[in-house]
């Protein structure tokens, strides 16, 4: 197959939708299938596809722009800079499978009607809600795909009806994220306090500064953000107040994550709603116990054994730190077995799957 990704943010951002598309594709080249990436950052030559430049604007520079329906988000922004380049570098014929996880315009221009040829089958993948799926106002009415990847079993029962849907989830590098020392210096990590870890953007959504309060309320405890966004003043300020001398706000490559997370006692995660979350599997793996917002999605990925509560107080957070900080790593073996049934290794060759039954249900039309 001829499989393309498109996403605005490939090699330039560490975020979990470039992760995921990144890891998939190095994934689909393992099993022999011819890859392409499009995306606004460098080429890079460790990467065993096929990486084509094209040129947008950073979202940080939209963050005071006005925001209304189709640019609703300094995302939007950054997308609508990037299709002029994008419709540049694309050419239809070349691929038999288009996917993204963007919307509008990026679904929009890869959907768009072709002059010679059918049409590259388009698969949408929910990595960032299943919104543009299910809304049926504005610009989401004009919202459509061949297949529709759903990285959560909601996002499966909301489009199964509307939709050729597969559940396939996101994951983690196991071989990279595991068990092991640390390097606390590196990162200008006290040593001899209890870290704990969030890696999150900076956006309203992740409730970052929840996390600020609950760990204020642990007197030895230092808190490490690993992330950017928006909020990052607002946070800052936050933590300067109640977190004087205890707090450390990293933004480092993919390369040193693994090592970020084994160098921290406990993993928090105070966002309500995560259409997935590969970070909960990356601490899991790394041996970490996971703090964070109690929903059936999240246990889902993380069973049942991890420490999941309502993370509307902030007293509560902080209860729940101290009682995973006494486990220690008395439950680390069952978590790292569990991430690794969520190997990136397993679900590309799940998507392989999902587009091979997409085109052999289009050969079977034709025919």
């Amino acid at each position: 197959m001829r499989i393309l990704f498109a996403l605005s943010g490939l090699h330039r951002c560490n975020r979990g939708a470039e992760v995921a598309f990144i890891e998939v594709a190095k994934g689909l080249c393992k099993l022999g299938e011819s890859v392409t990436l499009i995306g606004s950052g460098a080429a890079q030559g460790q990467f065993p596809y096929h990486f084509l430049r094209a040129r947008s604007i950073q979202r940080e520079r939209f963050e005071r722009f006005p925001f209304f329906p189709i640019l609703r988000n300094e995302y939007c922004y950054e997308e609508l800079t990037f299709v002029p380049s994008l419709g540049w570098r694309y050419r239809p014929n070349d691929y038999d499978i288009t996917v993204t996880c963007s919307y509008p315009f990026t679904n929009w221009l890869l959907r768009r009607p072709v002059l010679r040829g059918p049409r590259p089958l388009h698969v949408f993948v929910t990595q960032n809600g299943d919104w543009p799926a299910v809304a049926r106002t504005a610009e989401y009415r004009f919202f459509g795909c061949d297949g529709l990847v759903c990285i959560n079993p909601d996002f499966l029962e909301h489009n199964i009806g509307a939709w050729n849907c597969r559940l396939i989830p996101n994951g983690a590098d196991c071989d990279r994220f595991r068990p092991g020392v640390g390097a606390r210096v590196q990162f200008g990590i006290p040593e001899d306090r209890f870290v704990v870890l969030m890696v999150s953007a900076l956006i309203h959504s992740k409730r970052v500064e929840v996390g600020i309060d609950a760990v204020s309320r642990i007197p030895d405890a230092h808190l490490v953000i690993a992330g950017d966004g928006p909020l990052r003043e607002a946070v800052a300020e936050a933590a300067e107040k109640r977190l004087p001398t205890r707090f450390t706000r990293l933004s480092i490559g993919p390369e040193k994550m693994p090592l970020l997370y084994q160098s921290a006692n406990v993993f928090l995660h105070c966002s309500e709603e995560e259409a997935f979350g590969s970070v909960f599997v990356e601490a899991m793996a790394c041996g970490l116990p996971v703090v964070a917002h109690d929903t059936p999605r999240l246990r889902w990925i993380v069973g049942e054994n991890e420490f999941l509560l309502d993370t509307s107080d902030g007293a509560s957070i902080a209860r729940a730190l101290e009682v995973a900080r006494l486990s220690g790593a008395a439950g680390s073996s069952e978590g790292v077995e569990r991430a690794g049934r969520f190997s990136w290794s397993q679900i590309a060759d799940e998507y392989r799957g999902f587009f091979y039954d997409l085109m052999a249900s289009r050969n079977a039309d034709l025919r």
